[in-house]
């Protein structure tokens, strides 16, 4: 991960602005200088080292053959497609014998239902007051993506509203908002707050005594859209409300954004890639003309007190793995740990009794899960091995290959990485590896359909970043069905692809005037992923 100043809390304006634009403009970067997460054990690249990867990484441009090591995508590590829904909970086949107890454990604490307090059972107390899940496994169930109700007394518990407000004019930079004030001038993307009385997200569940914040709501309106060669899709245009508001009334300038849950497989290898390697494909002013301007997102690190590349979430919002863990444990579940110690989780000033409620903290753990704990959360995520491809070598899949590069897809959906080399036994699954996620983890403007119109850091609301691409084809053997995008309105990959605008509008409109066999061979593609 990149720390772009290690004083940036004493000096944001002096020195972390001048950090940034001198990364951002080549000037660091890997061998050249740029520090990445010092959790990692990183040994640096010899020139040689680099040549080799420049060359590995390159774009190719022979669709005829698979390239070598592809079917793996998740380097050495990938395992084979079990069959079944468990595909994505396999630790990768090259994690140290030693290791498989610590993921173990880490598996049974993702797992671990949490209860509220007081409790006899004081290793599991302290959820909520208000929550969305009571572990982190309701959301990702089995570890995949997450999907929106399919009818309304369907559950929502793997997708909710994140809220916030415009911040007034009068309100006090954090720091890392001076920092992107320095940073981006007046082209600084609008501040926001957590909503007055309710927080950063819509909890819609309550333990006993609380009311729940509200329910959101979802309609869709069926939208055709037809292709070059006369066939018909009919995409679904979400509409957001929230239901029995449990706090008060809702802010007229209330900013909503859906989001369902993420998957969790190779988080740690997009963690160990060097922030060189996604920083050169960032070109936010858009110099080589090609429409795609991506930029990375900017955000706080509570481990290092220090502004940090965003990498995880649906607008790059987390820094790595460990804060991701401990901000989903605060905001999703109200589960205090060291990065994040309020055991009142999400609940504003406004909400007293949420604030004021028994918690689970202060016993012989400290937090409500304490640094052993998330440490072996964060293992067993960051530890969840990328599945192999499918049928690679087949000419469909092959065809459709090509197809995904000559549209533009590439641009964005950046094929492959070679991981830091990384020194010790625990980090080997992700040591210098060759992968292939399909992301870049930059920010891209995705055009107004698929906007939010909410700010999110250094994210403007029609900015996201790119998803990663490794797994997508084994949803429906996950998850049981198809739901793409940030708030899964996309019921096929052919919706999805259609749902895209902005810097992908020229990738999409290739997709339909494409003939209906090449078409066909790039969804074939997408599922082989």
């Amino acid at each position: 991960m990149l720390i772009l100043s290690p004083h940036v809390k004493q000096a944001p304006r002096l020195i972390g602005a001048l950090c940034v634009l001198s990364v951002l403009a080549g000037q660091a970067g890997g061998a050249d200088g740029t520090k990445d997460d010092p959790a990692l054990p990183i040994h640096p690249r010899t020139a040689q080292e680099q040549a080799r990867i420049n060359a590995v990484t390159a774009p190719t441009v022979d669709f005829t053959t698979p390239e070598p090591f592809e079917a793996n995508q998740g380097g050495a590590g990938t395992v084979a497609d079990t069959g079944d829904d468990t595909v994505f909970s396999l630790p990768p086949t090259t994690l140290p014998l030693n290791d498989r107890l610590d993921f173990e454990l880490g598996h049974a604490l993702f797992a671990k239902l949490w209860v509220s307090s007081p409790s006899s059972t004081k290793a599991s107390d302290g959820l909520g007051p208000l929550f969305n899940a009571r572990s982190c496994m309701r959301c990702h169930g089995k570890d995949g993506r997450g999907h929106p109700p399919e009818h309304p007394d369907d559950s929502r518990v793997s997708m909710f509203l994140r809220l916030s407000v415009p911040a007034p004019q009068t309100a006090a930079l954090t720091e890392i908002e001076a920092y992107l004030a320095d940073l981006d001038g007046p082209n600084a993307t609008p501040r926001t707050r957590p909503a007055p009385g309710y927080g950063g997200q819509l909890q819609d569940f309550a333990i006993t005594g609380h009311a729940a914040e509200g329910r959101m709501e979802i309609t869709y309106t069926e939208i055709p859209v037809t292709l070059a060669d006369g066939e018909i899709v009919m995409l679904r245009a979400p509409r957001y409300a929230i239901s029995n508001p449990g706090s008060g009334a809702l802010p007229e300038d209330l900013q909503t954004s859906p989001r369902v849950a993420t998957p969790m497989i190779g988080l740690g290898l997009l963690e160990a890639i060097p922030a060189a390697d996604l920083l050169a494909h960032a070109d936010p002013e858009d110099e080589n003309g090609d429409g795609i301007s991506g930029r990375p997102n900017l955000v706080w690190s509570e481990r290092e007190g220090a502004p940090m590349l965003g990498r995880f979430g649906w607008k790059a919002g987390e820094p790595s793995v460990e804060h991701q863990s401990a901000a989903a444990f605060h905001g999703d579940i109200g589960i205090s740990t060291p990065l994040f110690p309020t055991t009142f989780g999400d609940c504003t000033v406004e909400q007293v009794a949420c604030r004021t409620a028994p918690d689970g903290a202060g016993d012989v753990r400290g937090d409500e899960i304490d640094q052993s704990g998330l440490d072996l959360v964060t293992f067993y995520a960051r530890n969840l091995a990328v599945p192999a491809r499918r049928d690679v070598d087949d000419p469909e899949v092959l065809r459709g290959k090509e197809m995904f590069y000559t549209s533009g897809c590439a641009s964005c959906h950046v094929p492959k990485f070679v991981t830091h080399r990384l020194e010790g036994a625990t980090s080997t699954p992700q040591s210098f590896q060759l992968i292939w996620p399909y992301s870049d983890l930059l920010l891209h403007d995705m055009g107004p359909d698929l906007a939010d119109n909410r700010p999110e850091g250094r994210a403007s609301g029609r900015e996201w970043r790119t998803p990663p691409l490794w797994g997508i084809g084994l949803t429906a053997q996950v998850s049981g069905v198809t739901s793409y995008l940030h708030d899964g309105r996309a019921r096929s990959l052919l919706e999805a692809v259609l749902w895209h605008g902005g810097e992908a509008q020229t990738a999409r409109d290739a997709v339909r005037v494409m003939p209906k066999t090449d078409r066909a061979a790039l969804i074939r593609f997408l599922e082989s992923l």
